[in-house]
């Protein structure tokens, strides 16, 4: 296996959130990341209209977006090679066999869904769900707190 650079898109949603009942909240960040610059557009998007629903939460556009970025991944020379690799892994299906595909990442993204409680139960603790989006967990430096006017 081969290591190589590709790219991928990170979203950014910055976002203020207040507890029920309160006017001052504080900024907190989240990073999803992308294969392609349309699925992270089309993930900002929905997650802008949920959150513009909220009482609590004030979305800052200007911190908010999609930027190309590139991470590591793992190649291999055929399909013969990764599954040589990861025929020990538990749980290892090789890509075209037994359905593996879009609908079984689909299923996996209901379970999951299933199982998550929304991000307005969990006050924005990740994991969480908004609408089918799943939001995980990452870590943010900011303490800005900003003020709905």
């Amino acid at each position: 296996m081969e290591t190589v650079w590709i790219q991928i898109f990170i979203l950014t949603l910055s976002e203020c959130v207040a507890p029920a009942g309160k006017t001052v909240c504080q900024e907190q960040q989240f990073e999803l990341q992308f294969l392609s610059e349309a699925d992270c557009q089309y993930a900002l998007e929905q997650l802008i209209v949920m959150k513009d629903e909220a009482d609590h939460v004030i979305v800052n556009r200007k911190k908010s977006g999609c930027a190309p970025s590139a991470a590591k991944s793992g190649t291999y020379g055929s399909l013969e090679a990764i599954n040589d690799a990861n025929k020990d892994t538990i749980g290892w299906k090789a890509p075209g066999e037994n359905g593996v595909g879009k609908a079984n990442q689909n299923r996996g993204h209901r379970d999951r869904l299933a199982e998550l409680k929304t991000c307005e139960e969990t006050a924005g603790v990740a994991p969480c769900k908004i609408g089918d989006i799943i939001v995980e967990a990452g870590s943010s430096d900011s303490v800005e707190v900003w003020k709905r006017d």
